[in-house]
């Protein structure tokens, strides 16, 4: 009981921001029973700085007592927390039946003056449609939206403090997407990841329109389906004015050419690249003239655009020589500084030696990636600890080791 009980005072004795961190990663319904403990942990709760919402929350038998129970919960701790700065809500709307319900909750955030970060993720196989009182939650900096859908009101006149936003297998047209970036000026980080659903062609929003919307964005990562619409038409050669794009990962079709003529001129137009990530689909399946050509032009230019490169990842990788051009091309780009390459007779000690991507010597380890990029928010943004790698993972390949000489014996 002594050792208990000193444990306690030992933790209760932290200062409040330490505790507020400790109950974070506690699911919530624990974290709100804390307040049993003592006087001094009584209220440590109504001023935890995230609250996640789930269908664990509550105890329940029955699908109407668990949706009464939740929403009863839900509404009491939004009405006695003293306000979070970020919020998620990770539940089953449509399952649980309660869309009423919860567009009044969303209703009550706008009045939350210290809820700066929204995470609503939808884990139904069906999206549910924000209302319209989502945009009125006007001091948003961080948004997150998985399986939801929406329009905007003609009222809507955006998020001006918005800096990231996180879509996934959101339903939104063309049209509504560039007004909804064309109103939210500060984003700096953008990701559009999963939704599939035929586009029509009329109804294009290009990346031309989108780097005009968002000028100070930093981070891009643009999953099939939106880069379908946005690299309709190709575009130029390069921008008019360099854009501030650090960390890139675009899901890539080689066989399109208004796919190629947008890569080449993102990276032409970002000076300040550090990272990028390419997901390949479909390169085998549309025949077209595979020819280094393509690259001729962009290679006079890549010694200004990618002097800063410290990552480069392609997933998806079929050893077709469209592929391999365009693979060595960034490789053999020259290095402002040397970079750490790893050398697989160094595996063992964990050494590295800095090389130059163009040294003959150099060895680009290509390992398999267990996770799934293609359904993970954010994938360019994991690589920053691998600074220096290329990573590549063949399509239908173990995972291989080339040199570059090795590669200019494959091509």
């Amino acid at each position: 009981m002594e050792t208990q009980s000193l444990s306690l005072d030992i933790i209760s004795s932290l200062p409040q921001n330490i505790i507020e961190t400790i109950l974070t990663l506690m699911p919530l319904r624990d974290a709100l029973r804390t307040n049993i403990l003592s006087k001094r942990w009584r209220y440590c709760w109504m001023t935890m700085p995230k609250l996640v919402f789930d269908h664990n929350l509550v105890r329940a038998k029955s699908g109407s007592q668990l949706k009464y129970k939740l929403v009863n919960a839900i509404f009491h701790v939004l009405l006695i927390h003293r306000g979070p700065r970020t919020l998620k809500f990770k539940l089953d709307v449509n399952k649980l039946g309660f869309k009423t319900e919860f567009h009044q909750i969303i209703l009550s955030l706008s009045s939350k003056i210290n809820v700066k970060d929204l995470i609503i993720d939808n884990t139904s196989d069906t999206f549910y449609k924000l209302p319209t009182s989502f945009f009125l939650i006007q001091r948003l900096e961080s948004l997150e939206l998985m399986n939801c859908e929406f329009e905007l009101p003609v009222t809507f006149t955006g998020f001006n403090k918005l800096r990231n936003m996180h879509f996934k297998n959101v339903r939104v047209s063309a049209q509504v997407l560039q007004h909804f970036l064309s109103n939210c000026p500060l984003l700096e980080e953008i990701i559009l990841g999963g939704y599939e659903e035929e586009y029509v062609e009329e109804n294009y929003f290009k990346f031309v329109q989108l780097f005009q919307h968002v000028p100070l964005v930093h981070t891009l990562d643009i999953s099939k389906y939106y880069m379908k619409y946005l690299a309709a038409g190709g575009m130029p050669n390069k921008l008019p004015t360099s854009l501030h794009l650090k960390d890139v990962g675009l899901d890539v079709c080689l066989s399109e050419q208004d796919v190629i003529s947008s890569i080449l001129c993102i990276i032409r137009s970002s000076p300040n690249l550090e990272q990028l990530f390419f997901l390949m689909y479909d390169n085998e399946k549309l025949p077209i003239q595979e020819s280094s050509l393509m690259f001729v032009d962009l290679q006079d230019d890549l010694s200004l655009t990618l002097d800063r490169l410290t990552y480069f990842e392609i997933v998806g990788f079929s050893n077709m020589p469209l592929e391999m051009e365009f693979l060595k091309l960034i490789l053999e780009t020259p290095a402002q500084q040397p970079l750490q390459t790893e050398h697989p007779s160094h595996e063992s000690t964990g050494e590295t030696s800095p090389t130059t991507p163009t040294s003959p010597s150099a060895t680009i380890p290509m390992a398999q990636d267990e996770s799934s990029p293609e359904s993970t928010p954010g994938r360019v943004k994991k690589l920053t600890e691998a600074a220096g790698f290329c990573v590549v993972v063949p399509a239908r390949h173990a995972p291989l080791c080339y040199s570059l000489v090795e590669f200019n014996k494959l091509t």
